[in-house]
């Protein structure tokens, strides 16, 4: 594809497309498929060779709007990693989140891009309480962004993060509840004192579930999910590779 002077930004989105197309493997995108992955507008390009293409680009925040107006799986995911994190807007976040049609896209987005911008904590908030299944996966994957990312960040703001997640554990969706002990798990291996805080947060969480469920197995769907977030949330921060991780100070 050529141009007369400089392709704009959409020029060049669909010259992207383009190259995206021809790396597509139809094996990949049935891979993609079993791993739960929407692939209705995919191609079947891995995100590693995303990546590469993305390191090619350099950071273009309209090149980043352009792409993700395109639709398409790759482009979308290739968008979060081209753009510009301070110039993201909220108003963005917004509309890309009721845009996610799939975890791997709600994932990249949320924790290659909206934990690196000024919006993120606030989103955390807002994002916990809607009722979209993506958009609340959301506000949990990005919790397990900053935790993972904002290095300067202090305790109190993921302590503040604990009771939103001990609240929406009993989200039976399993997209959302995955996240949710994402959130939880990413937390507690930030440090010793988060560590304790989120271990007690999840045993908090366990003994909802077992009175919900008046006993520690079965129970409703909610109940369930609960149990699930917390167990498996345990079986990670109290185990002797965490603790001694931590004491270490890494």
């Amino acid at each position: 594809m050529k141009f007369r002077g400089s392709p704009s930004a959409g020029e060049r989105a669909a010259q992207i497309i383009s190259e995206l197309r021809a790396m597509g493997s139809e094996k990949d995108r049935r891979g993609m498929a079993r791993y739960g992955i929407n692939v209705e507008n995919a191609f079947g390009v891995s995100v590693v060779e995303l990546r590469k293409i993305a390191k090619r680009l350099g950071s273009n925040h309209e090149l980043a709007l352009a792409l993700w107006a395109t639709g398409n799986h790759e482009a979308r995911i290739l968008a979060c990693f081209v753009d510009v994190p301070a110039l993201v807007s909220a108003k963005q976040m917004e509309a890309w989140a009721r845009g996610f049609d799939s975890w791997d896209v709600c994932d990249q987005a949320t924790t290659s891009l909206f934990d690196q911008t000024r919006f993120g904590w606030r989103m955390t908030a807002a994002w916990a309480r809607r009722k979209e299944e993506w958009v609340k996966r959301a506000a949990f994957a990005l919790m397990a962004g900053l935790a993972s990312h904002d290095k300067s960040a202090p305790n109190h703001a993921y302590l503040d993060l604990l009771p939103v997640i001990e609240r929406e554990a009993f989200d039976s969706r399993n997209f959302v509840k995955k996240a949710v002990n994402w959130a939880l798990r990413n937390i507690g291996k930030r440090n010793r004192a988060l560590r304790r805080a989120a271990i007690a947060s999840a045993k908090r969480i366990r003994a909802a579930a077992n009175a919900r469920a008046c006993g520690e197995r079965g129970g409703d769907a909610a109940a369930r999910s609960a149990r699930w977030v917390a167990m498996d949330a345990l079986r990670e921060l109290e185990s002797e590779k965490v603790r001694a991780r931590l004491d270490a100070g890494r």
